[in-house]
């Protein structure tokens, strides 16, 4: 997904059925894709050494000059398109790098890493809603699900295999449909948990499906066939771990599915939408509470709600984590010492009774349209009803 104005790009994903003459063509230019931008990693990690940078430029003087040779002359067979595109790709990496938003690009494996090609329009042929790529004779059987937005033409096209053996297709074009919502005055602070998914500040609990938990006797019975079977690169072994794959795919198209549907009704409903500033990655560390923590998606979710933001003009803050939404009285502002997470309802010296996790939604919004109109984190520091100060605090935003 990407904005340029008003105008907004968005990828439409579908499942195809290639030939075995495509499913061969698409698999050597993933095996070709991977090569060139291991080579060209290699290539930029010895500079690196040597305190020189190589840009994208002389990586694609490489890659012609890596044609010319016997030894990978093989790179001729496939389109060029995804070889350079591969190259980009392996740039924004290291800009990436270098702005400090992530680590050093790593190799890509031929078990592990996404198997993909983007192809740009010089690549494919969209024509009579067919789509034919370079090198192919025959268009892609497509399962269209889902229509393209009326007059699209796709810019740029993205071919990949899941870990579960299916074939997808994603199209990225302009959708006229997405326009911004006519404004509104609501607002709502989202907490997130395990025993429901998401609290609203309205008092709404959104259960937690628990996707995971539903196939998980399935999942570790596919997973102890996978390891009786012999290390290597034998069929039973592949076939075993393609059964593990479709169990995990199965869940992830669940997971996905329903945070779609959650999230596109809460950016629609509400102009300002508040959430915590959670550390996951962290979080996950808890070997406790991982497989949970994992299954809830929150990151996916919160990445959801940003875009979809984006797209119809609403509003998503990030309450410092730091701040104690639990421990906080949303009535009187009185902060509790200790709040374990064993206690789900409390009582504040007040007199009020709290759910502690609409409590804890109640104070995010607080907090939130605080932000909005001070830019500055409230964070307590008395114990006494009524007594808070703000601080200012710079909100981590996440990259979406």
């Amino acid at each position: 997904m990407s904005v340029t104005g008003n105008r907004v790009k968005r990828a439409f994903k579908y499942r195809f059925y290639p030939t075995d003459a495509q499913a061969a063509e698409l698999s050597r230019t993933f095996g070709c894709v991977r090569k060139v931008y291991n080579m060209a990693l290699a290539a930029r990690t010895q500079a690196w050494t040597r305190q020189e940078r190589v840009n994208y430029n002389q990586t694609s003087a490489m890659l012609t000059a890596w044609k010319k040779t016997e030894e990978l002359a093989y790179l001729n067979d496939v389109s060029s398109v995804p070889l350079q595109q591969t190259l980009r790709h392996l740039q924004v990496a290291f800009t990436n790098f270098f702005g400090k938003r992530a680590k050093y690009p790593r190799f890509k494996s031929r078990k592990k890493s996404r198997k993909s090609a983007e192809y740009t329009t010089s690549g494919f042929r969209f024509r009579d809603g067919q789509l034919t790529l370079a090198k192919m004779s025959e268009p892609l059987d497509i399962t269209w699900s889902r229509a393209l937005p009326e007059g699209a033409s796709p810019s740029t096209v993205t071919v990949s295999q899941d870990a579960a053996g299916r074939w997808f297709v994603s199209l990225l074009c302009e959708d006229p449909s997405v326009k911004l919502l006519p404004a509104t005055h609501t607002a709502v602070g989202i907490d997130v948990g395990l025993d429901h998914l998401l609290t609203l500040s309205t008092g709404e609990k959104i259960a937690n499906p628990r996707h995971e938990r539903r196939d998980r006797a399935r999942l570790a019975k596919a997973q102890r066939e996978l390891a009786r079977k012999a290390k290597g690169d034998g069929a039973n072994r592949a076939k075993a771990r393609r059964k593990v794959a479709r169990i995990h795919a199965r869940i992830t198209d669940r997971r996905r599915d329903g945070l779609h549907k959650l999230t596109s009704k809460l950016v629609r409903e509400n102009q300002t939408l508040v959430i915590e500033d959670l550390t996951v990655r962290n979080m996950v560390k808890n070997r406790s509470l991982a497989r949970a923590i994992s299954d809830a998606a929150w990151s996916e979710c919160r990445s959801m709600l940003e875009y979809k933001a984006t797209w119809y003009g609403r509003e998503v803050i990030a309450v410092d984590r730091w701040f104690p939404s639990s421990k906080l009285c949303s009535a009187c502002g009185a902060l509790q010492d200790k709040m374990p997470l064993s206690v789900r309802t409390w009582t504040c010296d007040c007199g009020t009774t709290h759910d502690r996790d609409v409590n804890a939604a109640q104070n995010l919004l607080g907090a939130g349209l605080a932000l909005t109109v001070c830019g500055a984190g409230v964070r307590p520091q008395r114990s006494s009803p009524g007594r808070q100060s703000a601080m200012k605090q710079k909100t981590q935003r996440r990259e979406p």
